[in-house]
């Protein structure tokens, strides 16, 4: 089993080291062959346009659109003055501009895609200025302008980014400017050479939306995105893309339940618009869309307490390799992803080849991540002494202990004292010692981490061929011992002009991800939180120091009771691995059938392998629970583990292939070319393929070659092998999802004044219910747009843009899973039966009434820009109705289920966001940039649920459904104070209203008793953003706010219930606990109760769990209630500084001499300091007494590199 084990890791190692070669030696053989030659024929589209006395600038521009490829650059100065009539028909490019600037002063040059209009009058002086423009990362600029106002002259960029300007005077001022960067001026001397930067301008918009099916100009933009640059999210030490979205998307949370490097935190963009289908957005990366590597359902991935090791869809992505990111929020942007694009679709655009010479560049971050400590403020826990104190007032107060209690600690030394087994002086010298003991378990179990991640990429190629390829590894250390994240990502993209009607484009990408992390019934983090620090870890002669445990089941057979535990040997015990691979491959062939219709065709495959593995080893305490002895001791008859450990393997595989054609059409017409339509039509087939195999088995042996044991003698140990040889067989799985659909998109632009447009998509799916293909029931939305400055006629020079949008759609959605006729499952022989048997599939039972559930929606927006991009603002506002949700409605077991989906629920989204960027500094050597941004999101469930659909438990953690209120709202009850006789707690829990329950189903009695206490997602997110300039320094520092959302205080009384353990911890506040009549004035925490405290038994028992009440539980005792009630509920809202960096950027004299062309050094830190509700006393927002004490956003700082050459 070792050397399979070790083949198959082996091979896994050598499959991706194949795949880099690949990559690298295509990259490089097609660099070779690409040079720097230029395409011999023109690659724009052929121009036909007429105009009659037509401004020279607007007339360029339409030149420009109708190129389809060339950007022409100008400056207004220089054409303002001429009007031309010209007639052209089927023209190049050359011959248009030609045409245009006959009869002027005006001329132009050709490089590349780009053409620079200027003026250019004769020379009576041959001085020069020469230079090169490069970007923030020392790659040339090829087309940027350089203008000499003063002397009317101009020129542009080669393509390596170099220019030579013919001057008169000694000093000049050059305006340098560039698509996308801020103009800069610049002072020079004639006979110099200069090297300027032009760096990204924050403020203007981004020129094209990418939705993954087109690329839209954004003045034509009628739907809700927001468009981002990776380099403007990046932070420094994050590794993950999840991780960077938080404040940076309006409309979108970001919640993270757990600070674990593995940890994947869940997303939702404008609410929840599902009730038990999945909420995640929709993944697509270069207009593919991506699955998880591991099928979840959707209760686990919408369980707010779940803690997602597994990773996401682009948990294998390396962020340095991604351009861009695209979100799509309304039904006007998602709707051609039709019923998976209900939550949301998040475009991702990777980098890829640029015209030039070769360009290498490396990056490099060391992050290194700070532990949790005792004395954090979040820590709110007694040390030893304080332990022991407690412990001794139990004893003073005749305490009884429960009997199945860990023996342990202050009372361990007691009963020995008790037992005769030490004197007086022992006990008193074993209690002082205990007292100043403090063992750390945080230090035990946590360490500060080092972490470490490189990319280097090679991009370069000329008009014919442009490649980039890149390798990238992280090495991250969590905080958590034993807790790794190791991931190998590797790219190539090539993108071929063949001719100028035939281009192609091939990407391959695969990635390795190594996971390392504790067992899931294990949680360091929790231990270290709740075990008293009067227990010791190591004995004094460095061996592991154990304390007795209970046994889950007592052996029958030999008596044991009780089994040695140490949390640091079950640890060095069990693990849990997981190694994820994936590879895909896409190609892109477009063909430009005339200068208006253009055919695309795309075929992509993507093969995923997950396997999970999770192992107990038979020195811990899980196997010694199961073998019911302590490891080396003979095993009982009755053990159920008699030798070796347990070991369960998770395998699951995904093949993924899409095929899509789709034909688009971009014209212009009209007299002077004043109406553009464009439209898309395409379809497009989709085939998932899943394979998983899950399986638990006992007597493994890891330490022995990974066998397993084969002669346990069924006579000895017949328990172990009826209760779980006998059952335990593997679970399977095979499912294939097949997806055909049909599209259509079409806008019409009326010059620039406004645009209309129009969206539908048909899907057929073999998962859908008979009822859902027998209606057509396309997704489909109408929007538009107008730009108010130029349709009104807005004449003012400190408004640049001004645009309002507005969009309605609908959208689909079906459950996985869901069959319109029974489906029976072919299953094994049977003893019983004698004969080969058949069940009703895991959700094979029929449901052919079931509809799709629809959500419709509408959104309105507002853009502006002001002076000349130093202001922008957005505003949008939302509503999302969806109808037909579908919920679960329990039903009789003798149909063998117990519950049945239903289509009966209406959800409510809505709200709004605004977003603000000021530059309110700009000078020569110093800019500050501001940004911020504001959600509101607003949810409310519109619908009652079944009467018995939820528990009482899913009330109080907030999972339960209920009308009027928000998804994710949770209960409490109602804590009216202590009692003044004897400290207990008291609840307003209808006790005296009683009779008015009977009868009364658990929806009905739950809404009645409990209280609502909040929401445990915000209402409110956003970011404060703040960039400063000067001359080679930036200084970034992003603060993230939340607002809106509820949590509990870790429990406190959970201990009561049992009574008090000595193995646990307990929360400093118990020090205040009630005492005496009269401290009820003073304080709320209950007295300490024992089962001989007077009236234990009325707390101890609510009144609801037994008879003569005839209706629904409320609760099983006040410790439980203590914890869930409101008093225990406080504000989850808070500030957080999320980010902090400082970059210094070598100066280019310094590189000219080295040899570089960019060397860059950052310094960054996360998670410095949250400003948050006093009550949490140290306990953060993002924490909660819902479930097990996870860990928090641990502060990390990094020191990065960046270096291009």
């Amino acid at each position: 089993m070792q050397s399979v084990t070790k083949k198959r890791e082996k091979s896994g190692r050598i499959w991706f080291l194949m795949l880099l070669g690949c990559i690298l030696s295509i990259g490089t053989a097609f660099a070779q062959s690409a040079g720097t030659d230029k395409p011999a024929t023109d690659p724009g589209k052929r121009i036909t346009y007429q105009c009659n006395n037509e401004q020279l600038s607007t007339a360029i521009r339409q030149i420009e659109r109708l190129s389809g490829y060339y950007k022409i650059q100008f400056a207004y100065d220089d054409v303002e003055k001429y009007k031309i009539t010209v007639q052209l028909k089927d023209a190049s490019v050359e011959k248009a501009m030609t045409q245009l600037l006959k009869n002027t002063d005006l001329r132009y040059e050709i490089n590349g895609r780009f053409v620079h209009v200027f003026t250019v009058k004769r020379q009576t002086d041959k001085k020069t200025i020469r230079g090169a423009i490069r970007d923030t990362n020392g790659e040339p600029l090829e087309g940027a302008a350089i203008l000499n106002k003063a002397e009317n002259n101009g020129t542009i960029t080669d393509m390596e980014g170099n220019f030579v300007l013919p001057v008169r005077k000694e000093t000049v001022t050059l305006v340098i400017t560039y698509v996308g960067k801020k103009p800069l001026t610049y002072k020079a001397k004639s006979g110099t050479v200069v090297h300027i930067t032009l760096e990204d301008d924050a403020t203007l918009m981004s020129d094209v939306v990418v939705t993954g099916y087109q690329n839209i100009d954004r003045r034509h933009l009628t739907s809700a995105v927001t468009s981002v640059k990776m380099e403007d999210i990046q932070i420094p030490g994050v590794t993950n893309l999840n991780h960077m979205l938080e404040g940076k998307i309006p409309d979108l949370i970001v919640s993270n339940n757990s600070g674990e490097v593995n940890a994947t935190p869940r997303l939702r963009i404008r609410g929840s618009s599902t009730i038990i289908g999945n909420r995640e957005p929709l993944w697509v990366v270069d207009g593919i869309i991506v699955n998880d590597p591991v099928n979840l359902s959707s209760d686990v991935l919408n369980d707010p307490d779940y803690v997602n090791r597994i990773g996401n869809a682009i948990s294998g992505l390396n962020p340095q390799d991604i351009d861009r990111l695209d979100v799509l929020k309304d039904a006007a942007a998602t709707a051609l992803y039709g019923t998976r694009a209900a939550n949301g679709v998040i475009v991702i655009t990777t980098k890829k080849g640029r015209i030039g010479k070769p360009v290498v560049s490396y990056s490099a971050t060391a992050t290194m991540r700070r532990r949790p400590r005792y004395t954090d403020r979040k820590i709110d826990l007694m040390n030893s002494q304080e332990r022991i104190r407690f412990s001794q007032d139990l004893v003073a107060n005749h305490y009884i202990y429960p009997s199945n209690m860990p023996v342990v600690g202050y009372e361990a030394a007691l009963q020995n004292y008790y037992n005769g087994t030490s004197t007086n002086e022992q006990f008193q010298s074993e209690v002082a010692r205990l007292q100043t003991m403090n063992t750390d378990w945080f230090d035990l179990l946590t360490h500060d981490s080092f972490s470490h991640d490189h990319s280097v990429n090679v991009s370069g190629g000329s008009e014919a061929v442009r490649y980039y390829t890149s390798i990238g590894y992280t090495d991250e250390d969590d905080v958590i011992n034993n807790t790794t994240n190791r991931r190998y990502t590797a790219t190539a993209k090539l993108d071929m002009t063949l001719s100028k009607k035939l281009l192609l484009s091939f990407n391959v990408n695969g990635y390795l991800n190594e996971r390392e992390y504790t067992q899931d019934d294990l949680n360091p983090i929790n231990y270290a939180y709740n075990t008293s620090r009067a227990i010791p870890a190591y004995n004094a002669d460095g061996t592991y120091s154990y304390y007795l445990k209970p046994l889950s089941y007592a052996s029958f057979d030999s008596g044991t009771t009780h089994i040695g535990y140490n949390i640091l040997n079950e640890l060095e015990n069990s693990y849990q691995k997981q190694n994820t691979n994936g590879f895909t491959a896409t190609a892109n062939l477009r063909y430009n059938a005339t200068d208006w219709l253009n055919v695309s065709a795309i075929f992509s495959g993507t093969l995923t392998n997950a396997d999970i593995e999770g192992y107990w080893g038979e020195k811990g305490f899980y196997a010694s629970d199961l073998r019911r002895s302590e490891y080396g001791v003979t095993p009982p008859t009755d053990s159920m583990l008699p030798y070796g450990g347990e070991l369960s393997t998770n395998t699951s595989k995904t093949k993924s292939y899409t095929g899509r054609l789709q034909a688009n059409i971009n014209k212009f017409f009209g007299a002077e070319s004043q109406h553009y339509l464009s439209a898309s039509i395409g379809g497009e087939a989709n085939s998932n393929r899943y394979n998983g195999y899950l399986h638990t088995q006992r007597g493994h042996y890891a330490d022995r070659g990974k066998s397993f044991i084969a002669d346990i003698d069924p006579a000895v140990f017949n328990n172990y092998y009826t209760g779980f040889v006998m059952s335990n067989v593997p679970t399977l799985t095979d499912n294939r999802t097949n997806l055909l659909s049909a599209y259509a998109t079409a806008s019409y632009s009326y010059k620039d004044y406004f645009t209309v447009n129009a969206n539908t998509r048909y899907d057929g799916s073999n998962k859908f219910g008979s009822r859902s293909n027998e209606k057509l029931l396309p997704v489909w939305s109408v929007s538009g747009m107008t730009d108010l400055k130029n349709a009104i006629g807005i004449h003012a020079d400190w408004l640049d843009n001004l645009t309002f949008k507005a969009s309605y759609g609908e959208q689909g959605n079906m459950l996985d899973g869901q069959t319109p006729v029974l489906v029976l499952r072919k299953g094994s022989h049977s003893s019983y039966y004698d004969e080969l048997t058949s069940t009703v599939a895991p959700n094979g039972f029929a449901n052919p009434d079931l509809k799709w559930e629809k959500t419709h929606s509408t959104n309105v927006g507002l853009e502006s820009s002001f002076f000349n991009g130093r202001l922008t603002f957005g505003a949008e506002y939302y509503y999302k109705k969806t109808t037909d949700a579908f919920m679960e409605k329990p039903i009789s077991d003798i149909n063998g289920y117990t519950s049945y989906i239903v289509n009966s629920g209406t959800v409510i989204n809505k709200g709004y966001n605004l977003n603000l960027t000021v530059v309110p500094v700009k000078t020569e050597d110093f800019n500050w940039i501001f940004s911020t941004s504001f959600s509101k999101i607003m949810n409310e469930m519109k619908t009652a649920p079944g009467q018995e659909t939820y528990e009482l438990e899913d009330f109080l953690n907030g999972t339960a459904v209920v009308e009027g209120q928000p998804i994710g709202t949770f209960y409490s009850y109602k804590f009216v104070g202590l009692s003044p006789v004897d400290g207990g707690p008291l609840f307003d829990d209808w006790e005296d209203r009683q009779s008015e329950l009977k009868g009364l189903s658990k929806y009905d009695t739950y809404i009645r008793v409990l209280t609502p206490s909040g929401k445990r997602d915000p209402d409110i997110t956003g970011s404060i953003n703040s960039t400063f300039n000067y001359q080679s320094w930036r200084l970034g520092i992003t603060l993230n706010y939340s607002l809106g959302a509820s949590t509990r205080l870790f429990r406190m009384m959970n201990n009561f219930i049992n009574g008090y353990s000595a193995e646990m911890n307990i929360n400093r506040e118990l020090l205040n606990a009630w005492k005496k009549p009269g401290d009820e004035l003073t304080t709320n925490i209950p007295s300490t109760m024992s089962r001989n405290s007077n009236g234990y038994y009325y707390y101890n028992a609510h009144w609801s769990s037994g008879s003569p009440y005839e209706g629904t539980k409320i609760a099983d005792d006040a410790w439980t209630m203590y914890d869930y009630s409101d008093l225990r509920v406080v504000s989850a809202d808070y500030l957080k500084i999320a980010n902090v960096s400082l970059t210094y950027e070598f100066p280019k004299t310094v590189l000219s001499h080295w040899g570089l062309q960019r060397l860059a050094l950052t310094l960054g830190a996360t998670n410095l300091y949250t400003f948050c509700d006093s009550k949490l006393k140290g306990q953060t927002p993002t924490q909660g007494g819902f479930s097990e004490v996870q860990l928090s956003d641990t502060p990390t700082y990094t020191l990065g590199l960046t270096v291009n050459f």
